[in-house]
């Protein structure tokens, strides 16, 4: 019984540390950097700033319209870059790029 109670406690520190790094890593996101990949990346299909007319395709939302939505944030964002729409090009961005990425969205509320 106690080395359970010694697994439940470790595994609980692991989780914790794990959440721990995530939420610093996300207080280091970079919006000016996640600017500079919109501009790079998406700025051919969705409008990423706020002095953008319009995008090639009006099926990609506005990155003001996802700063918006309740629940968006660097997970939200991953998640909908691993698994992209079929009209989006697949991408191979880093976590810290997702990050800045999610970040400099944000800012667009």
């Amino acid at each position: 019984m106690l080395k359970t109670g010694r697994r439940i406690l470790l595994g609980s520190l692991v989780v914790a540390a794990c959440a721990m790094a995530m939420q610093g890593s996300a207080a280091a996101a970079d919006a000016e950097h996640g600017k500079a990949v919109a501009e790079r990346w998406c700025i051919g299909c969705h409008v990423v700033e706020p002095g953008q007319k319009a995008a090639t395709t009006d099926k990609a939302p506005p990155f003001a319209s996802m700063a918006k939505m309740p629940d968006f944030g660097a997970g939200k964002l991953a998640l909908l870059l691993l698994a992209p729409h079929p009209n989006m090009p697949k991408l191979s961005l880093s976590r810290s790029e997702i990050a800045d990425l999610a970040e400099y969205i944000k800012t667009l509320k």
